[in-house]
């Protein structure tokens, strides 16, 4: 059988890219190879995110620019998955011909069905929530990713129903999978080299499976991989401070794999803001857990998410979320002006100043992009572990990232791919360290 190609252009969050993976891994078994090449393909899938601004819109657009790329080809099956396809379903069908099927996050173990069974000019819509039967089904199928960093789900969906989040929506329900099934999963792609871990989940600190009247949380999970020689470095993302346990915190003690870098988004320093959002979490409660980390190991940093102009927002609120970056001296973290998206409750608010929101985003940015300038230049001069990730295409220089997860070039060798090695920062920029290699010390 003559093989298909496939590619997935894959939008927004790390759990669409660990998604994108597993349908790769899925379609191989009925034919289909990977192609790196948006304009040979049989099958083009668009893997969407719904959290940015005109998620939507973007969607069109990119359909656009595949008829044009195809204009005098055979036209693909085009498949529109994720966030948005569970959204706007039904007006998709509707609106776009050129779509051929609409498949949403809980129904991907259903692409191999779909993609068989597609006729021409015929729609096909799967949008269910069916959570234990797409991973029981991805369970049986090997994960091939053999890149350094990888990234792992072990949690989905949300029932923290923020006002501003489609996520509820979109993901469904809270769902954990089995701890043996992950454990299983991570040591598949151990075996492939992979030496980074990210442990994903919309609330991925909510993590909780319980088997013969015994709970496993998320710290479960992380002492499980800190057991693993092979497996150099375990992170997790993206967390809510309502989940922030004792015995998660703990792990930054027992668990010297765990890299000190805590992405735990608050949204706003203001908590009136914060209650408005329904965020179920405090200023207070948010500091508690900096300073109790910090205490463990002052080497942890901290980034975050802020929402800036959210409806009935403040010159005083604004001005809090200030003082709290200040306070904390996030790194990494992002921003973005309040978009409503439509289902959620602050949809329906009336929002503030354009003008307003765009000059308190500038503000805020400002603040969190020095903070990340002045972390870079601390570092310039030292030396520092950095696990290599990859060779620069068309240079030679090689890829990593340090402990904060910040990128890192530098010169290197072929042979240093998946090693931690120890490399001398010699300058910086807001997002990228620059260095030369110790190379009397790679076996770190």
């Amino acid at each position: 059988m003559k093989k298909k190609k496939i590619f997935i252009k894959t939008f927004g969050c790390q759990m669409n890219e660990y998604d994108s993976n597993r349908i790769y891994d899925s379609v191989s078994k009925i034919g289909f190879v990977k192609t790196y090449s948006q304009s040979d393909a049989d099958c083009y899938i668009l893997n969407t995110c719904h959290i940015r601004d005109k998620a939507k819109e973007k969607v069109y657009h990119e359909i656009g620019r595949v008829k044009k790329l195809y204009r005098d080809k055979k036209k693909p099956i085009m498949v529109v998955a994720g966030c948005v396809a569970q959204a706007e379903n039904e007006e998709m069908v509707k609106r776009e011909p050129y779509i051929d099927i609409v498949l949403g996050p809980q129904s991907y173990h259903k692409v191999n069905f779909l993609l068989k069974n597609h006729i021409a000019n015929f729609k096909q819509e799967e949008t269910e929530f069916d959570t234990i039967s797409k991973f029981g089904y991805f369970d049986q199928i090997k994960n091939n990713n053999n890149k350094v960093s990888a990234f792992l789900t072990v949690q989905e969906g949300c029932d923290k129903f923020c006002n501003f989040c489609v996520v509820p929506f979109t993901r469904g329900p809270e769902y954990s999978r089995p701890i043996e099934k992950i454990i299983f999963e991570a040591e598949e792609l151990i075996e492939n080299g992979v030496k980074e871990i990210t442990l994903l989940g919309q609330n991925v600190n909510a993590y909780s499976y319980k088997e013969n009247s015994k709970e496993f949380r998320i710290s479960d999970l992380i002492d499980r991989l800190n057991q693993y020689s092979e497996l150099e470095r375990i992170r997790y993302t993206t967390s809510h401070p309502k989940d922030m346990t004792d015995d998660l915190i703990d792990c930054y003690t027992s668990c010297h794999k765990l890299m000190p870098f805590v992405h735990l988004p608050i949204q706003s320093g203001s908590n009136r803001i914060l209650e408005l959002m329904n965020r179920k979490h405090t200023v207070d409660d948010y500091i508690k857990i900096y300073e109790r980390l910090k205490k463990i190991n002052n080497e942890i940093e901290f980034s975050s998410d802020f929402i800036i102009g959210y409806p009935g927002e403040t010159h005083k609120d604004f001005e809090e979320t200030l003082n709290l970056i200040k306070q904390i001296k996030f790194i990494n973290s992002f921003s973005f002006i309040f978009s409503p998206r439509p289902g959620t409750k602050a949809s329906k608010l009336e929002m503030i100043d354009e003008n307003i929101a765009k000059e308190r985003l500038t503000l805020v940015q400002s603040k969190l992009f020095n903070n990340q300038k002045e972390m870079n230049r601390s570092m310039e001069n030292d030396t520092i572990d950095v696990l290599v990730e990859n060779k620069l295409e068309k240079q030679n220089k090689f890829f990593g990232r340090n402990k904060y997860i910040s990128p890192v070039i530098f010169d290197g060798i072929k042979s240093d791919i998946g090693k931690i090695v120890k490399v001398k920062i010699q300058t910086s920029n807001q997002n990228t360290l620059f260095g030369l290699i110790n190379k009397n010390m790679r076996a770190a």
